[in-house]
């Protein structure tokens, strides 16, 4: 069986872009592999959040993916803070980790550019900590987007290294897993590209009715077509794609055919669309609602997936340290 590890951010609500991208593939993944999912909180810790806020983000994006699907008794689903062997290995990957690789990551450069005055050690290190949580569980797949592509190879090169450097084929080289046509790319209210936090374009799982219809009534539209048949526009085209994944096949249809006969009303096809946003997720919605508000369920949570992780770096931080040479007296 396939071990796979994927990292969740601890910041952010998730939007529709995350269900459809990579949370409805995990749910799918939880089924037949054995899959350890963490919210990598001591990643975030390159922006310096405030105390309050981290912990409520981790709790908010756990509750979040447990309404959205994720089983913490089918995967082991954790706090990355709560794995201390990850910060060893992390140290112990460092060692064979140099300046000059890590000062070339792509990520790495971006973050000095957009951030000079916070160009800080954890930023450096990013990707020897992201090896860390893949390795400590030995994983054999890990699920990527583009932007860590760089980062995953950097981890298989640590594991390569590791192994050269002790003579031994302990750490097996990591494969990305792409989702390939099951990856559904959710495009944003604003017109253009993806959907995201940073954009700020997004429908996220825990926003409200109210919310979810001014969001999608104030989508980037256009002129309208002047032609019968006109090519459709970019914006146009984006709302439909969102439409597509959460309306009844017939309301996609009459609404291409309204564009396609020059009849389509732009605010009768952003009511629609936001009806259906809104009766998509509203039991995701509710659940948000009802795993907040449950103390007891999420600390339990949060317990199990601990012990379950542990488990498994345990063994490997003692291996490892015995093929480094650590020995007690």
């Amino acid at each position: 069986m396939e071990r796979v590890v994927s990292g969740i951010r601890s910041t952010g609500n998730l939007h529709l872009g995350n269900y459809f991208g990579a949370i409805r593939n995990f749910i799918k993944m939880q089924e037949n592999h054995n899959c350890y999912f963490f919210i990598a909180d001591y990643h975030s810790l390159t922006t310096h959040p405030n105390p309050k806020d981290l912990h409520s983000n981790v709790k908010q994006v756990l509750v979040e993916y447990l309404a959205a699907g994720l089983d913490p008794e089918k995967a082991t689903l954790f706090i990355q803070s709560d794995v201390p062997e990850v910060a060893e290995l992390n140290l112990l990957l460092s060692m064979n980790a140099y300046v000059g690789e890590l000062e070339r990551t792509a990520s790495f450069k971006e973050k000095v550019r957009k951030n000079p005055n916070n160009v800080n050690a954890g930023l450096l290190t990013y990707p020897v900590l992201m090896a860390a949580d893949i390795l400590i569980h030995r994983a054999t797949k890990v699920p990527v987007g583009k932007d860590q592509e760089q980062h995953l190879e950097m981890c298989r090169k640590y594991a390569r290294r590791f192994n050269g450097m002790y003579k031994t084929e302990y750490f097996k080289a990591p494969e990305p897993w792409n989702f390939g046509d099951d990856l559904i790319k959710i495009p944003g209210l604003d017109g253009s590209g993806k959907m995201g936090k940073s954009e700020g374009n997004g429908v996220y799982l825990s926003d409200t009715p109210k919310k979810i219809r001014k969001k999608v009534m104030k989508a980037v539209t256009d002129a309208g077509p002047t032609e019968p048949n006109s090519p459709v526009t970019e914006p146009i085209q984006n709302l439909f794609t969102i439409m597509q994944v959460v309306s009844e096949p017939d309301t996609l249809t009459h609404f291409k055919e309204a564009y396609a006969d020059c009849s389509i009303r732009y605010g009768d096809l952003k009511k629609q669309l936001a009806d259906d946003i809104i009766k998509y997720i509203e039991p995701i919605y509710n659940r948000i609602q009802e795993i907040s508000a449950d103390e007891a369920y999420l600390q339990k949570v949060a317990k199990l997936g601990a012990e379950k992780a542990r488990e498994s770096a345990q063994k490997t931080i003692r291996e490892v340290r015995e093929i480094i040479g650590f020995k007690k007296f």
